[in-house]
């Protein structure tokens, strides 16, 4: 009988232990997140803040039924703003300091944002422009996210059904790219409903080229807009319109992501993020703000900051406090409750109590911006721009009245918090060593080397001057050649695909992959010569290149030994005027 009672009361207090744990771990069911990054909206580009051209009211309805952060700022230009976002650091510390050819990358061994929710158990995934890294390990995959889709450059030459990749592997897009974008991101919460997930959206609009589907552009292509800014912020109208009609596509993706959430029952306990990466990449209406996209004035910094979690954060709460990009992933972490190493030094702090409270409670800091050599920085006041002129930001939006000279102990302290700042983050950082582009990292079987992370020689030319979506032409000599300073991490055999076009009449050349004592030669004897595409597509001329459906063959198997040299592609055989116009290499480690 003692035995028996034994028994039942280490059954019993199993039992109790056993729901009290369950009690513990249902007291907070993790919410999940959903954080939907644009590309070049400006601030002022939404009917919310007060832009009569468009309407958005499903991006607006994040911010009716959540929070509106007021004053929140991110980077001048892109990747800064990303691998902020990324890592609740300054981008100068992370080693980034240019937008291509390998300083957007991010310094190995920070933990980002997916790594961090991914070990709380999150699942992860990033669907749309990464812009910090294309080669393992600096790849979105080998940085936290289960599931990639999109493209890893700075810009992409065509919006409808481009080619793209999906994990490494190269593939075609769906229809336009948004909603593509929005589609894997609606699948993947289909497939993990059950536990925690992290989405991180950096969709591509409405940077250039300026593409839209019919449906949004006819809205504006004839649609007089309302000009009572007036000023030089319409000089490129139709630029105008087409941003405006990228924005109203997001704005209806916005809105069947809305709708899926609420189907899965899982809106509640969801929060929702909509922010921009910098200011407008063009000169329209952006509430009075000075400056545009690429300027560290307010015009271009200051993003809109919406998010809802209708679980926890009142409808209609507005904060003035101001907030950066670099406070997102401390922030997110505390409403989650997902634990931060003690050994992680941010630059970002937890801001979670002014999206809780109803109570404003304002924090004293500052927020730093940078790029080009230029340093602003803004105080819950005031700005001091680059050039040391002192603005009140709560009586002089726009930046009109340097008030510097009526106040020099605000503006001395200021440009003394500066300094501190720039010599802290490194503004001026610069490798010593020209960056290598990694091959065969350890855990991934494929690396991909585009033309823009390569060097050109003799008569070999770029496509268009800004590297991010080139490829290369004009190559008409056998003295000719692209290469590539990599680092194979690890040695092994891999299989090498080129892309590539060629004329009929260039038929026969014979390419030859080196590295070290190890080649392949590969003749060319297919013709593949397609028109450039995208001008068909383009609302408004474009700067960057156009593209062009490129071939893909298999060059054949190279053995590369680990270690530090230079890849080098040349032609051995000529027999036309030219060789090919090259994108790409691919390496599968076989």
């Amino acid at each position: 009988m003692k035995l028996f009672n034994n028994v039942l009361l280490l059954a019993s207090a199993l039992f109790f232990s056993s729901c009290e744990q369950k009690v513990k771990k249902d007291e907070f069911n993790r919410p999940n997140i959903i954080v939907i990054l644009t590309d070049d909206q400006g601030w002022g580009d939404l009917s919310f803040n007060g832009n009569t051209n468009l309407n958005t009211p499903n991006i607006d309805s994040i911010a009716f039924q959540g929070a509106v952060m007021e004053n929140f700022f991110v980077q001048p230009v892109c990747s800064p703003t990303r691998a902020e976002l990324l890592t609740g650091q300054y981008f100068s510390r992370l080693g980034v300091y240019a937008t291509s050819e390998g300083g957007e990358r991010m310094n190995l061994g920070v933990p980002t944002i997916a790594e961090i929710f991914k070990k709380s158990g999150y699942k992860t995934a990033a669907y749309g422009k990464w812009h910090n890294g294309t080669q393992p390990p600096y790849h979105p995959n080998s940085r936290g996210f289960d599931d990639f889709y999109g493209f890893c450059s700075g810009h992409w030459g065509n919006y409808f059904s481009p080619m793209l990749e999906y994990n490494g592997i190269i593939t075609k897009g769906n229809g336009f790219l948004v909603d593509d974008l929005f589609n894997h991101g609606i699948e993947f919460i289909s497939q993990n409903k059950e536990s925690p997930f992290l989405v991180y959206l950096p969709i591509n609009t409405p940077h250039s080229p300026m593409q839209s589907p019919d449906k949004y552009w006819n809205r504006f292509k004839d649609k007089e807009l309302d000009l009572k800014y007036g000023g030089k912020e319409y000089e490129d109208e139709q630029f105008t319109k087409a941003a405006l009609a990228m924005v109203e596509n997001v704005d209806w993706n916005v809105g069947r992501l809305n709708r899926h959430l609420k189907r899965l029952g899982l809106e509640e306990n969801t929060i929702v993020i909509y922010m921009s990466d910098n200011g407008p990449n063009g000169w329209r209406w952006n509430g009075g703000l000075r400056g545009k996209k690429g300027s560290t004035d307010e015009g271009g910094v200051k993003s809109p900051f919406f998010m809802k979690w209708p679980k926890k954060i009142t409808s209609g709460l507005r904060s003035a406090q101001i907030m950066g990009t670099v406070d997102l992933l401390p922030t997110l972490a505390s409403l989650a409750q997902v634990p931060l190493s003690d050994t992680l030094d941010l630059n970002g702090v937890d801001l979670s109590i002014n999206l809780l409270s109803k109570k404003e409670e304002i924090k004293d800091r500052t927020i730093y911006n940078h790029w080009n050599g230029k340093t602003s920085i803004r105080t819950q006041k005031y700005r001091l721009d680059q050039e040391n002129r002192l603005y009140d930001m709560v009586s002089d939006l726009g930046q009109k009245n340097d008030i510097s000279k009526n106040n020099l102990a605000i503006k001395d302290s200021l440009i003394t918090l500066k300094k501190i700042w720039e010599e802290e983050v490194n503004v001026s950082f610069r490798p010593k060593t020209k960056r290598l582009f990694p091959i065969g990292a350890s855990g991934y079987n494929f690396t991909q080397l585009p033309a823009r992370d390569g060097i050109a020689h003799g008569n070999i030319k770029r496509s268009n001057r800004w590297p991010n979506d080139s490829f290369y032409v004009n190559w008409t000599s056998k003295n000719d050649s692209i290469t590539w300073d990599v680092n194979v991490l690890e040695s092994g055999t891999f299989e090498v695909f080129l892309y590539y076009t060629c004329k009929a009449e260039d038929l026969g050349t014979e390419l030859e992959l080196k590295f070290k004592d190890s080649k392949i030669i590969k003749k060319i004897t297919e013709a593949h010569n397609p028109p450039l595409i995208g001008a068909e597509k383009d609302r408004f001329p474009r700067m960057e290149s156009y593209v062009k459906d490129f071939k893909a063959i298999k060059m054949g198997e190279i053995y590369l030994d680990k270690g530090i040299g230079q890849l080098n592609l040349k032609a051995i055989t000529m027999l036309g005027s030219g060789v090919i116009d090259f994108r790409l290499l691919n390496f599968k480690r076989k």
